[in-house]
């Protein structure tokens, strides 16, 4: 097997192990380090749930000594900014690690080349960009987050053959079925927030959790756009702020009696300004969320909200589920109107992946 073959081998366990905390590294990255010794694998870690330590620390850590003469695959940059401990440029090579591959550099200005500087200088040898299109795609919210100040936006929807959400009553539980409801869950984990407008909350009163065995640790942060205060204290969002955390986004000019019902709660209040339509400004909201750490954004509804995002340009990505009915004309839109004047002024999307969930189907796609 050639070199380079053996880097994309290896690189390729680092990438599977940095999309295991996708969403839960709090505003750090979720990167993946492989340590191969003599054609072996002598260790692997993944950046730590709430983002400390790094992924090279633990990986380190797990092969002491034996550290000397391997070669480190890195999903980013090994970074370069110190503080209670040594910047993990520093410990890779005080570990003597000979050579370090890494899938891309880190946008983060106190790394930004440096991390690769020091090595080199500290006699690494590096080797970079390997996977770098897999990398930057998987990392793509922690660079939207430095080079946009604003989240990666993955806008959900769950609709039926004609693109519609409920019926005219509003009846929505349940179009899709059971295996898309799982992915579902499994799309909050690897998200640091799901954001939903006061309309889905009045109407379905959701939790917003992951429901999955084993991951209710990894339910996002739970993000309610607002502008009006029209949560309730009593709704599931405020009343279970305390175990799982609830933020609102919402006006200067709303009810303070309401804010402080809501922050007795525990429910974190954020205001932002309105656009020139009167509601919430998308861009500020999505400004306000990146300056909390916020890099991961699901959103899912309802309607309002998504056209607003869409309007905006503000739709990174589409995970779109399909159920195989029919709802009719009368059905409830999954999106209102968008103002295009011509099909080529519409958001156009490329396909990521496709996949089969049970009866429903499944696309995640890419603004092009």
């Amino acid at each position: 097997m050639t070199t380079a073959a053996t880097d994309r081998r290896h690189m390729a366990a680092a990438l599977a192990l940095s999309s295991r905390h996708l969403g839960r590294t709090g505003a750090n990255p979720s990167v993946g380090c492989v340590l191969v010794r003599e054609g072996r694998v002598a260790g692997r870690a993944v950046t730590a749930i709430g983002g400390r330590p790094h992924a090279e620390t633990l990986a380190l850590e797990t092969v002491g000594a034996a550290a000397a003469g391997a070669t480190a695959y890195v999903t980013l940059e090994p970074c370069a900014h110190s503080g209670a401990t040594p910047s993990c440029a520093q410990a890779l090579a005080a570990a003597g690690v000979a050579r370090v591959v890494a899938a891309c550099a880190d946008p983060d200005p106190r790394t930004a080349g440096a991390g690769f500087r020091h090595l080199h200088q500290a006699g690494v040898e590096v080797s970079a960009p390997c996977m770098a299109q897999e990398a930057e795609r998987l990392h793509a919210g922690f660079f939207s987050r430095l080079a946009r100040a604003r989240p990666l936006v993955t806008l959900k929807l769950a609709a039926s053959l004609d693109g519609r959400v409920a019926t005219a009553s509003g009846e929505s539980r349940w179009i899709t079925g059971e295996d898309a409801r799982r992915l579902g869950h499994a799309l909050r984990a690897s998200h640091d927030a799901v954001m939903v407008g006061s309309g889905t909350v009045l109407a379905d009163d959701p939790a917003l959790t992951c429901r999955l065995p084993g991951l209710a640790a990894a339910s996002p942060l739970r993000v309610v756009a607002d502008g009006a205060l029209r949560l309730a204290p009593e709704a599931v969002l405020a009343a279970t702020a305390s175990e799982v955390e609830s933020w609102v986004l919402t006006a200067a000019d709303a009810p303070q009696d309401r804010r402080r019902q809501l922050q007795a709660q525990g429910v974190t209040v954020l205001e932002v300004p309105r656009g020139r339509d009167g509601r919430l400004c998308p861009q500020a909201m999505l400004r306000a969320l990146a300056e909390r750490g916020i890099s991961r954004l699901l959103v899912e509804g309802g309607p309002r909200l998504a056209t607003a995002l869409l309007r905006a340009g503000l739709v990174d990505r589409l995970a779109w589920f399909a159920a195989p009915l029919a709802l009719g004309g009368d059905g409830r839109a999954a999106l209102a109107a968008l103002g295009a004047p011509s099909l080529e002024a519409l958001p156009s999307w490329r396909l990521l992946e496709r996949m089969e969930c049970g009866q429903d189907s499944f696309a995640l796609l890419e603004a092009a």
